[in-house]
């Protein structure tokens, strides 16, 4: 089972509210609860949504939520949060549920880290849009002595000293987020791990000031979602079969290339459905960076095709060459 909590809190009774922090955990539940291919991801992820009075999220109902979401034995447990967030001097960190009056009063990230620590999911995920959430995950005492259980990971949209930037009504760092999930930060057959959210957000961000925090203590990543493979896992596999090792050069010739201009001559061969049935798997290759032409006169796997030369993997190719020659594919 996966299961994720998702939480967005505009409305404060005592504090200056927000404007995008809902709509932003809307977006993420939304991302969350399918794959790309419509199949369910994560359960109905519950969504807590403070819009207004009536919908106020207290910190009760906030902590109550959290230690439900950790409760269990779940493949994955995923935290969502944006909203307000504060830090004391002593180093402590907060999250601002609709009732708070100071900041310290809301949810302590210890509270929140202690019940991921202490939790029997396989893999507990924590992402945080607000203010110097980069303190989750630290130590009261010394911050710079991580307490990061087996498990954990913990993705935050700016160090413990920043705050979380909005443009347009919307969380920088979720904006980002969301991007990734839906398919920037997927890996070619599609996997959304929190590893390649975390690159897709800090690349992202260029020249900002505010710059995300990646903690993590894992064997292995997880997928957060799965969106749509660049290539094809069976064409993927296919790599140890067209090239028996990852540094052979594939002979090419212009009975691989099905178009023809017209006008070639009799020495030409015609199209082999063989051939040319390989070679839009090799043309697949090359536009996703795995396979390039070898001696052509130009950068398309049709000059090499068209003038008997060669194409190769790249180390990119031969990455996953031994992934498919292993049988990890």
């Amino acid at each position: 089972m996966r299961k994720a909590l998702v939480v967005g809190i505009d409305h404060y009774d005592h504090i200056g509210g927000l404007n995008g922090a809902v709509n932003d955990a809307r977006g993420v539940r939304d991302v969350l609860e399918r794959n790309a291919d419509g199949s369910v991801n994560f359960t109905t992820p519950q969504l807590l949504a403070a819009t207004g009075p009536d919908t106020a999220v207290s910190r009760r109902q906030l902590k109550d939520a959290v230690l439900e979401l950790f409760a269990g034995d779940s493949e994955i447990a995923l935290f969502y949060f944006s909203g307000h967030g504060y830090m004391e001097d002593t180093g402590g960190g907060y999250l601002c549920a609709s009732d708070c009056e100071t900041g310290d009063d809301g949810l302590s990230l210890a509270d929140v880290m202690s019940a991921a620590n202490h939790s029997r999911a396989q893999n507990k995920v924590v992402i945080l849009d607000s203010c110097h959430s980069g303190v989750s995950g630290s130590s009261t005492l010394d911050r710079s002595v991580s307490l990061v259980s087996d498990g954990m990971t913990i993705l935050t949209a700016s160090t413990a000293e920043q705050y979380a930037m909005e443009t347009g009504g919307s969380g920088v760092f979720t904006n980002l987020l969301i991007d990734a999930l839906d398919g920037a930060a997927a890996n070619l057959l599609g996997a959304v791990t929190p590893g390649s959210v975390y690159a897709h957000i800090d690349q992202s961000l260029g020249p900002w000031a505010q710059r995300p925090v990646f903690k993590t203590n894992v064997k292995k990543f997880i997928s957060l979602r799965s969106a749509k493979a660049a290539v094809e896992l069976t064409h993927l596999q296919q790599l140890a079969v067209l090239f028996p090792t990852p540094t052979t050069q594939f002979e090419l010739d212009p009975s691989y290339e099905p178009q023809r201009a017209g006008n070639e001559g009799n020495s030409v061969p015609p199209p082999d459905p063989i051939h040319t049935a390989q070679f839009a798997i090799l043309q697949r290759h090359q536009s996703v960076g795995l396979v390039r032409p070898v001696g052509a006169s130009g950068p398309h796997m049709w000059h090499a095709a068209m003038e008997s030369k060669a194409c190769e993997l790249t180390a990119l190719g031969q990455h996953y060459w031994r992934l498919a020659h292993e049988r990890l594919l």
